[in-house]
């Protein structure tokens, strides 16, 4: 008994002390040549060194340097001076930068040289030619890093991804890398992680950097993490610089999906069918949009066309009972019925549904509105409930700037029957088959994101499934209206034929 009470005694006295040295550590905190503090209000903040790799950003280098020197967060700020040929160098010294010159030409050598001479485990690497950036995202940037456990975190901003984003690195992340496709910025440059996991990844030398450190940190295990920075601005950059950005990406992906044993032959062609799809979204049509200012959404069915795509579909391929059957079924709502549309054309090979769409009739006026329209600096679209696959043929044989709509999946040209619905139709992307609406469409584009803001949108449809649509339009017009409800809506005007619109645009001028 004696013995027993002995170890209970010892066993509380290592408990005390071990507790006494948990709080001790928790109050001292070493600072670097310096004596132990024991004041929480003496202990200074977690410093990140934020360095910037640059080639010729005389521009905009001061006005960044500035930027992240006046956020708390920044311990230092790194210049890495690709051997820029304007001042980029002393612009960026006199704003307060330590600059130091790469030891190669390339984006990748340049951070790397950077990491080498930051004096702190946290990294923040930023663009030398951004604008337009709110306040404290070095702060915002760093957080996730000390107090959620993330090794790596890229930033998300306001706008949609550029087109190599879109058409490529989006596309083919979802195919090779799914567990990476959420990421809205995959190219970003806007990164954030500990340096003893930098130390570890492979830095490639050109335009496939950065995709290539968020792979790398995924297949090391690292626990990566998105900060959502508000809204700025980058330089534009030329089709031919475009060009090589999206095959350096595409190398980049290919070689680490090739290394992770996820490269087949099967997924080239999804890959391409992840690429046409992702033309159908409202990131990709924006950039297009040309500082244009106003703005024309048309319905496809009963309004561009009188016919009705799936019922022209159906009688082509001999589906039509059973398409009949599910249109009388007032049970499912849209988003259910839909895909229950969609899977009655199963086995459908894709140039069958393409030979429908260019049938289908366009009634008189429709191209000699679009083109009066588009002349006047409308930006002008297609806004459909149905498929991408017709609604795109039809912007095309009506010469519209855009078309969006449901993506129907391919798989070697042949559908599988999967509808995916388009987040666009949905409040705030989120998924929700009975709040599908092509307002929410509109209400995208009204965004105070898109810059230059549309002051001025016409919308013209047939069924009630535009109103909501047209109710948000600064000008709304329905053609041979299939509700009486539109009468109760006094802005709403009936037209009996495009010449009406084109008379009223003409009349604009």
């Amino acid at each position: 008994m004696k013995a027993f009470t002995m170890r209970l005694w010892r066993k509380f006295k290592h408990t005390l002390r071990t507790q006494a040295q948990l709080v001790f550590k928790k109050i001292v905190v070493a600072i670097p040549d310096s004596k132990p503090v024991d004041s929480v209000n003496e202990l200074k903040p977690i410093l990140a060194s934020v360095i910037i790799p640059a080639l010729n950003e005389e521009k905009a280098i001061a006005s960044v340097v500035e930027y992240a020197l006046r956020d708390q967060a920044t311990g230092e700020v790194i210049v890495v001076d690709d051997c820029s040929t304007d001042q980029t160098a002393a612009m960026a010294k006199a704003a307060g930068a330590t600059v130091i010159t790469s030891s190669m030409l390339g984006k990748g050598a340049s951070m790397q040289d950077g990491i080498a001479a930051a004096q702190f485990e946290y990294i923040v690497f930023l663009d030398g030619d951004l604008s337009g950036l709110q306040e404290n995202i070095i702060s915002d940037m760093v957080k996730p890093l000390m107090h959620d456990g993330a090794d790596f975190v890229k930033a998300s901003f306001g706008r949609g991804g550029g087109r190599v984003t879109e058409l490529t690195a989006k596309p083919m992340l979802k195919v090779f890398f799914p567990e990476l496709a959420r990421f809205s910025q995959p190219l970003g440059g806007i990164i954030s992680a500990k340096t003893s996991l930098l130390k570890h990844l492979t830095f490639e030398s050109g335009y496939g950097v950065d995709i290539g450190l968020l792979i790398d940190a995924f297949r090391k295990g690292a626990t990566i993490a998105e900060v959502d920075i508000g809204s700025l601005e980058h330089d534009s950059q030329s089709l031919q610089d475009l060009t090589s950005m999206a095959n350096e990406v595409a190398r980049v992906i290919h070689h680490h999906s090739r290394e992770a044993g996820r490269l087949h032959v099967d997924q080239i062609t999804e890959m391409y069918e992840a690429q046409r799809q992702a033309t159908a979204s409202f990131d990709y049509i924006i950039h297009r949009q040309k500082n244009r200012s106003k703005l024309v959404l048309l319905d496809m069915d009963g309004t561009i066309t009188p016919n009705r795509f799936v019922l022209d579909l159906a009688r082509h391929t001999h589906t039509d009972e059973t398409l009949d059957a599910l249109l009388d079924n007032p049970k499912n709502d849209a988003g259910t019925r839909s895909k229950r549309i969609a899977e009655i054309f199963k086995y459908t090979h894709r140039n069958q549904f393409e030979k429908v769409a260019m049938a289908m009739p366009i009634r008189p006026g429709v191209v000699e509105f679009v083109n009066q329209m588009r002349r006047d600096g409308f930006m002008v679209g297609i806004v459909s409930d149905g498929y991408f696959i017709a609604a795109e043929i039809m912007r095309k044989r009506i010469f519209a700037d855009f078309a969006i709509a449901h993506t129907l999946h391919f798989q070697n040209d042949i559908c599988t029957g999967e509808l995916k619905i388009n987040p666009d139709f949905l409040p705030n992307g989120q998924s929700a088959d009975d709040l599908i609406c092509k307002s929410n469409v509109l209400k995208r584009f009204l965004s105070n994101k898109v810059k230059p803001p549309f002051k001025e949108v016409w919308a013209i449809g047939d069924n009630l499934n535009d109103l909501n649509m047209l109710n948000l339009a600064d000008r709304a017009f329905v053609i041979e209206p299939k509700t009486t409800l539109f009468q109760k809506h006094k802005h709403i005007t009936e037209i009996h034929a495009f010449t009406d619109l084109v008379t009223a645009a003409t009349a604009m001028d």
